[in-house]
């Protein structure tokens, strides 16, 4: 029986990105192992159930964490026991840990690959994060069969910088039968049992309650948005550790009949069907899994310019983009949209024409010419 070993910090990311390499390695014959930290009791309902071994290594995101000896130590025995034919690896820490503990077998035919989900060394980045992060990559660049990427930049970069074989996928997949547009009967009817009015305008803003993703930019935004349109409403989904400060930010600026948090959430399409406009205010971004849903649901997008974002939103066709910070800018193209309608379904209609390459159909046949 051949083995396949796919790792990350943490079992969400497995669940929620990775199920479309496992099936193509399943038709091929793989058993499928899992090694990561179990943060699924976080995640609403969340399943890891397409792995025939599962193990629970206590990864930690930051890579000063001690703990990262423990799962280094857990990780390389595992490696070691159960020869594994392929492994996949992904997260900075994830990715590192697993490459270096993979050396010894790589010298015996273990393909070892990782997907980077966009480097934390970018045009623009942080003097640190080039620092820390590149030449970590670049070392570790030397015992990878293939780095896979998830955008353009990093792509052209890694291809330039890096020894070890460069491919691209676009993103992780979509699938375009859950993620649809709703005709209007059928948008009102969600709405109510949602609990929406049918006459309130919808903002959908999907991730992780994180630093990084920014959501504190776009509560600012509403103070301004609701001045001219008070029956608007953001829907914030996701969990994370700016949830308390990101509530008592809404609450301060009298938004809490205006801001909704849902938690973490497993019916997204629900969602996406029932908003009218998607928002994303990340400061650094990969690609934008998000977004790439909002688009096959024919929603418009507001977005902050970053290289994920960069490269999903053509502006003027199926949104807009703004700089990180500029809210009031941010609050005027959420407006327009709501104020014109008609442009918002055009662009949301052109979006679903942009989305279609990102879709699961397209990523499982870059995926089996990668693996197979």
């Amino acid at each position: 029986m051949k083995k396949f070993l796919i790792t990350a910090t943490v079992q969400s990311h497995i669940c929620q990105f990775h199920k479309p390499l496992v099936d193509i390695l399943k038709e091929n014959g793989y058993e499928i192992h899992v090694a990561a930290r179990n943060n699924l009791g976080e995640k609403n309902g969340l399943r890891l159930d397409f792995a025939d071994k599962v193990f629970d290594v206590p990864f930690e995101r930051s890579p000063f964490s001690v703990k990262n000896v423990i799962a280094y130590k857990k990780l390389k025995k595992i490696i070691n026991s159960e020869n594994y034919n392929l492994i996949s690896c992904n997260t900075p820490v994830g990715g590192l840990l697993t490459r270096i503990a993979a050396l010894g077998k790589r010298k015996h035919g273990t393909k070892v690959f990782y997907t980077a989900h966009g480097f934390h060394f970018y045009k623009g980045a942080p003097l640190k994060n080039w620092l820390l992060y590149y030449p970590v990559e670049w070392l570790c660049s030397l015992f990878t069969d293939v780095i896979v990427t998830i955008n353009e930049e990093d792509y052209y970069f890694a291809q330039k910088k890096f020894p070890c074989k460069v491919t691209r996928i676009h993103g992780v997949g979509v699938d375009p039968i859950r993620y649809r547009p709703a005709e209007k009967e059928e948008k009102n009817a969600i709405r109510k049992e949602l609990g929406f009015e049918e006459n309130e305008k919808i903002i959908l803003c999907v991730g992780e309650l994180l630093p990084n993703k920014n959501q504190a930019m776009l509560i600012d935004s509403m103070k301004l948005v609701i001045r001219e349109s008070p029956e608007t409403k953001v829907v914030f989904a996701g969990n994370g550790p700016e949830k308390e400060r990101l509530e008592k930010k809404a609450k301060e600026n009298g938004l809490e009949k205006n801001v909704v948090f849902l938690g973490y959430c497993t019916t997204l399409e629900v969602y996406q069907k029932a908003a009218d406009i998607s928002v994303s205010c990340s400061i650094r971004e990969g690609l934008g899994l998000n977004l790439i849903e909002a688009m096959f649901s024919g929603n418009p997008i507001v977005a902050t310019s970053n290289r994920g974002h960069d490269e999903l939103v053509n502006l003027g066709q199926n949104g807009f983009l703004v700089k990180v910070g500029e809210k009031e800018k941010l609050a005027e193209k959420i407006l327009y949209f709501i104020n014109n309608p008609e442009e918002s379904a055009k662009m949301g209609l052109k979006g679903m024409e942009i989305a279609e390459k990102y879709s699961l159909p397209e990523v499982k046949k870059e995926l089996e010419k990668i693996y197979n």
